[in-house]
């Protein structure tokens, strides 16, 4: 006898997985700052398939140029330098449509994304070397998929760094923010490494005419907006490049937050409001954090959380690696509003 099985009201049937790309849930925090007059939102992209907001750059990269005949299937080669999130979702985006992907990564890439990636059968890359002017990987990962690139045949390179399609891609989100909450943003933060998402963002947002004040949240060693590359410990925000999608960035305000920042950030995020969240997560907390004060009554402020936490159980959420790196600093998340 056939199970008879209750439909769920208001339950949507979508054709294919990355049909859930986006429309991704918006979330009142009321644990995080409880002492704070203003109401504070999070837009979760860890709810896209793929586990994070890259899900939706790859999409808007690749499918297009799939539906006209530029990438086929079986011959065509998607070639991109990523150590984290947008490689995932170019692999997810590959697999699905059953084009060969190669991932350029480095030695900083962590296990769980190379066996992910590897489950979505990618070709894996990696550059042994950072680059001896700045010591950074990014410059080499790039020089390799350009040597790719000129020796495959039939290959295409996305380039998140310079491809508009990646903050266009990011038109819906903030497009989904502002319809959840009727136009009332009055505060954006999003961290910055593409800048795809803050390009996307603050044009929608003019377009639109809001006055709503952007924050850029980048990394303490970061030379997105001109300062000088060092060594940075958590990956997913900041670069050792300024990408030429910066030149379209106009933010309101640039915060710079350290990798320290970022690990209190997380911590604080998952104890006070249970939101297991990646690196950059952290990241926003922490600058939102630095201005809470400075947020009128009742304003809306809305953080980007671009990713999960599971990615980073080796290290943000790994107490010997927090204590390696900074010492015993756990006073600094729990405390008593916790």
């Amino acid at each position: 006898m056939a199970l008879e099985r209750p439909l769920v009201e208001g339950g949507t049937v979508r054709e294919g997985i990355l049909s859930t790309i986006g429309n991704t849930p918006l979330v009142q925090l009321v644990r995080l700052f409880p002492d704070s007059p203003s109401r504070i939102f999070v837009k979760l992209e860890r709810f896209n398939p793929g586990g994070s907001i890259k899900d939706r750059t790859a999409l808007s990269m690749l499918r297009g140029k799939i539906e006209s005949g530029e990438l086929v299937p079986g011959r065509s080669v998607v070639i991109e330098s990523s150590s984290g999130n947008l490689a995932i979702g170019l692999a997810q985006v590959c697999a699905y449509y059953a084009i060969r992907f190669i991932c350029v990564v480095d030695p900083k890439t962590t296990r769980q994304n190379l066996a992910i990636l590897h489950a979505y059968r990618a070709e894996i890359e990696m550059v042994e070397h950072p680059d001896p002017v700045t010591g950074e990987y990014l410059p080499v990962r790039q020089n390799r998929v350009r040597e790719l690139c000129e020796r495959i045949p039939d290959a295409y390179r996305p380039d998140q760094y310079a491809n508009p399609l990646n903050a266009a891609a990011q038109r819906r989100t903030i497009a989904e923010i502002v319809t959840a909450l009727d136009g009332q943003v009055d505060y954006l933060y999003c961290t910055t490494g593409t800048c795809g998402t803050l390009v996307g963002c603050v044009g929608y947002l003019r377009e639109q005419g809001l006055s709503t004040r952007v924050v850029a949240v980048d990394a303490v060693g970061s030379a997105i907006f001109g300062g000088q590359p060092e060594p940075r410990l958590i990956p997913g925000h900041g670069a050792s490049i300024t990408p030429p999608l910066a030149a379209d960035a106009a933010p309101d305000e640039v915060v710079h937050v350290s990798d320290l920042d970022c690990v209190v950030g997380c911590r604080l995020l998952l104890n006070r409001e249970a939101i297991l969240a990646g690196g950059s997560s952290g990241a926003t907390v922490a600058a939102l954090h630095r201005r809470i004060a400075q947020i009128p009554a009742g304003a809306t402020a809305v953080l980007i959380l671009p990713d999960n936490g599971d990615r980073y159980l080796d290290t943000i959420y790994s107490d010997q690696w927090v204590v390696r790196h900074f010492g015993e600093i756990t006073h600094l998340w729990k405390d008593e509003s916790c």
